[in-house]
């Protein structure tokens, strides 16, 4: 059976990783002293916002960003893209695919392999988005390294995740 590209539940499963990281990595025992004292935090502020809707938030975001993992992680989500619009070159593509896709669908779809890729997306697209802004806003190392290191291995997570079970799962 040929693996989806990516499946709608895998993504909203995928969706609570951060929210469950987050509940590990900013609990004060672990990491949530250091980022509340390096961002300006208080219990106040915390207790201060709109929990529901912070969270609700939070999970649209987190399924946009698995949606950007599964074309990252996934290649088999790019091979229809590459004659995008030559319709010539689309019918001899489709003939072709259609009969070797079921030999190539299990090629890269490993946990390690969408790990790999989420951890590069943390490295090279989150830290510097977090470090830019954190340099405008004052911020030191430490807020850096705890929010950087946080997104790192939610990213990890969620792409081994996306990349494994899309197609397998349900």
């Amino acid at each position: 059976m040929e693996k989806a590209i990516f499946d709608m539940p895998v993504l909203a499963i995928a969706a609570l990783i951060p929210m469950i990281i987050g509940f590990i990595w900013y609990n004060p025992k672990v990491f949530g002293k250091a980022w509340m004292e390096a961002s300006g935090m208080t219990e106040e502020k915390v207790k201060s916002g709109n929990m529901g809707l912070i969270m609700g938030l939070s999970f649209v975001f987190s399924i946009m960003i698995g949606l950007l993992l599964a074309n990252l992680a996934i290649h088999q989500n790019g091979i229809f893209s590459l004659f995008n619009g030559d319709a010539e070159s689309t019918s001899a593509l489709l003939g072709f695919l259609n009969e070797n896709i079921p030999n190539w669908a299990d090629n890269y779809r490993t946990f390690g392999h969408g790990s790999i890729h989420g951890f590069f997306a943390g490295l090279f697209m989150a830290l510097p988005i977090l470090a830019t802004n954190a340099m405008f806003e004052r911020k030191g190392f430490k807020y850096i390294a705890v929010n950087t290191g946080y997104w790192i291995l939610t990213l990890t997570l969620m792409g081994g995740f996306i990349c494994y079970f899309s197609g397998n799962l349900f």
